[in-house]
């Protein structure tokens, strides 16, 4: 070849665009996790905690992973990051994307241990001020900016956390969360209305207590102090109408992943509890459609320590969920522990930015 020819190809093959970096399940830490599917652009967003090695942003806030095949998934995005000067010092956890009335609305939750509340009179757990707040973007990428100057919905003098949205048949919007076991001692799934600008506007209305549960184990963090866990509540409507609660707490060999439903049909319940779905150390997880096929899916993590993201295909049969198959194709389960990845809490390299977001199509919450 002559040197005209070989400096032709060189030329091309610098500008022949890299193929876009892309990661796996078992690539991406995350706890937590929350899949938004939206349908106009096929898109899944999958959005958990910040982690500054990933996103080279220091601050408290929310990433999000995008897919369009469930399989390969572009690096992280910043979509939320707490402003400097509110109450909070700590949390990110849970977030959830919810569209409502116009909106995408970020559930998730903060604290600030240095701020204590009342409680149960135990010296070595001390319930302090955390709570779900909530944020609002135009776009599922964001980026999502603290609405009610970033106050917990369900309130200051609770002890809350993993805030979901559920909106009932005559389309009325509930913040249903969990009341910490630190403040309960047996911790409680609660539901409280809101208004059409998600506040609050009414009582709470406890739904069921951790222990109602048989399979759930009690922890002892002292002399006759037995606590019990509630964690990540999300609703679903059977397709014959019955009301579901994913839900998760522990059992004797570590984080579960189970199932409610409510025998009036109404958030209100009572609540009857359902045997669990996933055991193994997993938990905290969110159904989701697939494209193409609608199949009903299940996103959780496993294990609770160093977490990545399972996912499962459900069968909806009505007056209960059941699991129909691990898909290991996607989540790369092979039994293994996973390898560690970065550390949430490392600052090295970080950068006070959020990424500016186009405007994205809607998608609906379930009632």
């Amino acid at each position: 070849m002559s040197i005209a020819g070989l400096i032709l190809t060189a030329l091309m093959q610098a500008a022949t665009p890299s193929a876009p970096i892309t990661m796996q399940l078992p690539d991406m830490p995350l706890h937590d996790p929350f899949i938004l599917a939206d349908s106009a652009t096929q898109t899944y967003y999958l959005y958990t905690s910040n982690n500054p090695r990933l996103t080279g942003d220091c601050g408290l806030g929310t990433m999000a992973y995008e897919s369009h095949d469930l399989k390969t998934w572009a690096p992280p995005k910043l979509v939320f990051r707490l402003p400097d000067n509110t109450w909070a010092n700590g949390g990110a956890w849970a977030p959830e994307v919810h569209f409502w009335k116009g909106h995408y609305y970020l559930f998730t939750t903060f604290h600030n241990e240095s701020t204590p509340i009342a409680g149960p009179a135990k010296p070595h757990r001390q319930p302090y001020r955390r709570g779900t707040v909530l944020a609002r973007a135009d776009s599922p990428e964001g980026p999502f900016q603290l609405v009610n100057n970033g106050e917990p919905i369900a309130g200051t003098e609770r002890m809350t956390l993993d805030g979901t949205l559920y909106v009932d048949p005559k389309g009325k919007p509930w913040l249903v969360y969990s009341h910490e076991w630190v403040q309960q001692t047996d911790g409680t799934m609660e539901a409280i209305p809101l208004n059409d600008d998600l506040k609050a506007i009414g009582a709470p209305v406890v739904l069921f207590k951790a222990s109602d549960a048989k399979w759930v184990k009690g922890s002892n963090k002292g002399p006759d102090d037995t606590v019990y866990v509630t964690d990540g509540p999300e609703l679903y409507r059977s397709k014959d109408g019955h009301l579901l609660m994913l839900w998760s707490s522990y059992d004797k060999n570590g984080y579960v992943e189970s199932e409610a439903r409510s025998d009036s049909g109404t958030i209100e319940g009572p609540w009857t509890q359902l045997e669990p779905l996933v055991r193994a150390d997993s938990g905290h997880g969110m159904l989701f459609h697939r494209f193409g096929d609608d199949q009903l899916m299940l996103v959780l993590h496993r294990p609770f320590s160093n977490a990545r993201g399972k996912l499962y295909e459900v069968r909806d049969a009505g007056d209960h969920l059941e699991v129909v198959t691990e898909r290991t194709d996607l989540d790369g389960d092979t039994g293994a522990p996973p390898v560690k990845g970065p550390k949430p809490n490392v600052r090295s390299g970080c950068r006070p930015a959020i990424p500016a977001a186009p405007a994205s199509a809607s998608a609906a919450p379930a009632n």
